[in-house]
């Protein structure tokens, strides 16, 4: 006899926090996917800029809790880990397409546009969602981090070129330097994936200016 490791799917609530537009009123869903070690209710402050009776925001939080001060018990999430890497991947879509039906339902915005932002680890995460989920999303926004260097763009880059592709990277981001940033655009341009690259003054955080400019483009 042997160990066997399965699966069991069960129902869970997930956690996400939203700025309500008006019902009736609303044309536009943006959802934001936040980064490494953060939690949806904080997340989304820095999204405050896109409030308006004419659009929704939504904050999903990642799946994964845990705590990264222990002595101060703070807590942040993540969307995976390497440990069972593509249960994780597939159980985030089917939340993010889910999630993505009940605010449209609740706000009866059927025909709303609907713009996606990743936030560092949540740029993989929009990638994936892109690439294997069920919802048209009509801009993707990549803010502080690349499309996952696993992801096939012969298979998939065409949902990400049909997607209004948005590159967002500080000047000064430590985790991405210029090197880093000029092989991701010339990997999307090899793959025929179209794209509009900006950068701001700063590090790896949400700006917002660049996110005010974004709105209005």
């Amino acid at each position: 006899m042997t160990e066997e490791t399965r699966h069991l799917t069960i129902e869970r609530r997930v956690r996400y926090t939203v700025i309500p537009g008006e019902p009736g009123r609303v044309g536009e869903l943006w959802f934001g996917l936040h980064g490494y070690n953060q939690l949806a209710p904080r997340f989304i402050r820095y999204l405050r800029p896109l409030a308006s009776p004419a659009r929704t925001v939504v904050a999903p939080e990642g799946l994964h809790r845990q705590y990264i001060d222990h002595a101060e018990r703070k807590v942040g999430a993540s969307w995976m880990t390497s440990e069972d890497r593509l249960t994780d991947i597939a159980d985030y879509v089917a939340y993010l397409d889910r999630l993505h039906d009940a605010v449209v339902s609740e706000t009866r915005a059927d025909e709303a546009r609907v713009v996606a932002l990743g936030f560092s680890q949540g740029v993989h995460t929009l990638c994936r969602w892109l690439a294997f989920g069920r919802v048209r999303i009509d801009r993707a926004i990549l803010w502080g981090g690349t499309v996952p260097p696993d992801l096939d763009l012969s298979v998939h880059g065409a949902a990400l070129d049909g997607a209004d592709l948005h590159l967002v990277m500080g000047t000064e981001d430590e985790f991405f330097g210029p090197a880093t940033v000029a092989a991701h655009e010339s990997r999307l341009e090899k793959a025929g994936i179209s794209f509009r690259s900006l950068t701001f003054e700063g590090g790896h955080r949400l700006d917002r200016d660049t996110l005010i400019e974004l709105v209005a483009g």
